[in-house]
């Protein structure tokens, strides 16, 4: 499942809640644009089950990874590999 939204910052989500990962594609940023990870980390903890009275009781780590487009704290001016057209 996939799905896009955005015109500038253009964000392209994949995989599936139960799979094995989900995923974001964020298009648009310029270089030199700080990324910061322990923010993202920070955001994805309030999340886990116990943090409050709304959290779910789902046993999900919420841990992600970037596999591309950020070095040392910034975004790369990459373009993204374009994706085959039977997707």
């Amino acid at each position: 499942m996939s799905s896009t939204y955005g015109k500038i910052f253009k964000i392209s989500t994949f995989g599936e809640s139960h799979g094995k990962a989900i995923g974001v594609v964020i298009d648009g940023c310029p270089a030199g644009v700080e990324f910061d990870e322990s923010f993202i980390q920070y955001e994805l903890d309030r999340r886990k089950p116990g943090q409050s009275r709304i959290t779910t009781q789902r046993r999900e780590a919420d841990e992600f990874q970037v596999l591309s487009g950020v070095f040392e704290g910034e975004f790369l001016k990459v373009k993204p590999p374009e994706r085959p057209s039977h997707w």
